[in-house]
């Protein structure tokens, strides 16, 4: 042990990680997904890896780890609630919250020197903050992945002590401390393997659409797990004159589908065969974007990486409470590449009607935006950030 109390490091095997982030899908699947494909790499090479996730018992990452047969350890943390007034910040709750990290810190410095990782990623979130600063007292590389174009919270607060930074997009660059890029490489934001194999028939097996006409586009319209009122609001009132142009697979969250489908119903029975409404899509999504020739969506980053590396036209209604207005950046950013219109603000059904008319007008429109799509998609960012990962240990090619 060395002289500030941690763990040296040691070059016996297995090759160890550990993991911090979490809180939401975005920042927790894109570590999911890499440490996957670092243990489907050096598997391949006849070593192990062993992984241990830090992160907090009610963020998602604690459900994922567990149903991965992940090693996973709790660590206390702070949330810093936003304000547009910067004096707002200075709250009872956001003073209580800070007051945690130092213990988050002591919590971390212990899993950190008796895991002794060969390298540590962060992929943002409060809680990698606590970690970040452990691996840095414990002279633990850091790796620190930001998924969304402007650096979160917790990130900003870490990569200056970062051996590497990871970025999902170049534009991120220009955004970074003049010192912090040297150190940093473009790699893209992580999608889950499955999602790149989907196969469109398969979707339209399982999930019966047998009413669809196959000569029509079909568009798929989802508002994430939970469904998205704003969004089935707007299809709803649109869908009369969407059904004469196209299939369309409207996935509107559990919680909203019995009363969509009483809306359904009163469809001409034509149209309503073209129809499929379902509150949840598990393990058909892979086929079912592969179907789709449209995805109407919400534009966090992980919905994002997706929909690029896919090479999928898109119509985006961000979510504008998203932090930092990050939503509507994504969204401008894919409609200025000629991929996706963006529709912000207060979105009314004649906008909706007008950006749908757009990209299914024909003459080779929505392909047009799907090429466009699919260029500024990185589906290999999972082994671009493994090897970051590598090289921070010290153990790359």
């Amino acid at each position: 042990m060395d002289g500030d109390g941690c763990v040296p490091l040691s070059a016996a095997e297995p090759f160890r990680l550990l993991v911090t982030g979490g809180g939401t899908g975005g920042h927790t699947y894109p570590a999911l997904t890499t440490l996957r494909t670092l243990q489907a790499r050096l598997v391949s090479q006849g070593r192990l890896v062993q992984v241990l996730w830090a992160g907090t018992a009610s963020g998602l990452e604690a459900r994922v780890s567990r149903e991965e047969g992940i090693e996973f350890r709790t660590v206390a943390t702070g949330k810093v609630r936003r304000a547009r007034n910067p004096l707002g910040m200075l709250s009872a709750e956001n003073a209580k919250d800070m007051a945690r990290v130092p213990l988050g810190v002591a919590q971390a410095r212990s899993l950190v020197s008796g895991f002794a990782p060969d390298v540590v990623l962060s992929t943002g979130g409060y809680v990698a903050v606590p970690v970040g600063i452990a691996a840095g007292l414990c002279r633990r590389p850091l790796v620190v992945h930001e998924q969304t174009v402007r650096l979160g919270l917790a990130n900003r607060a870490l990569v200056r002590s970062a051996a590497r930074v990871a970025v999902s997009s170049a534009s991120t660059l220009g955004l970074l401390p003049q010192g912090v890029r040297d150190r940093t490489v473009v790699t893209g934001n992580p999608v889950r393997p499955q999602v790149l194999r989907g196969v469109a028939q398969r979707a339209v097996q399982a999930l019966g659409l047998v009413g669809f006409d196959r000569r029509l586009p079909t568009v798929y319209v989802t508002g994430g797990a939970q469904g998205s009122a704003q969004i089935n609001a707007l299809v709803v009132e649109v869908l009369p004159w969407l059904l004469e142009r196209a299939n369309v697979v409207h996935q509107c969250g559990p919680a909203n589908a019995d009363d969509l489908r009483l809306r359904a119903v009163r469809l001409p029975e034509q149209l309503r065969q073209r129809y499929l409404l379902t509150g949840f899509v598990g393990p058909e999504l892979p086929d079912l974007l592969a179907l789709a020739d449209v995805v109407i969506s919400r534009s966090g980053a992980g919905t994002i990486a997706e929909l690029t590396a896919l090479g999928k036209a898109s119509v985006l209604e961000p979510l504008a409470s998203s932090a930092g207005n990050e939503q509507e950046h994504n969204a401008r950013q894919l409609e200025r590449a000629g991929a996706a219109i963006a529709l912000t603000g207060q979105v009314d059904p004649s906008q909706l009607t007008q950006a749908l008319e757009r990209v299914l007008a024909g003459h080779g429109v929505c392909e047009a935006m799907g090429a466009a799509a699919r260029g500024m998609g990185r589906p290999d960012a999972a082994e671009r950030l493994v090897d970051v990962l590598l090289e921070a240990s010290g153990q790359g090619s």
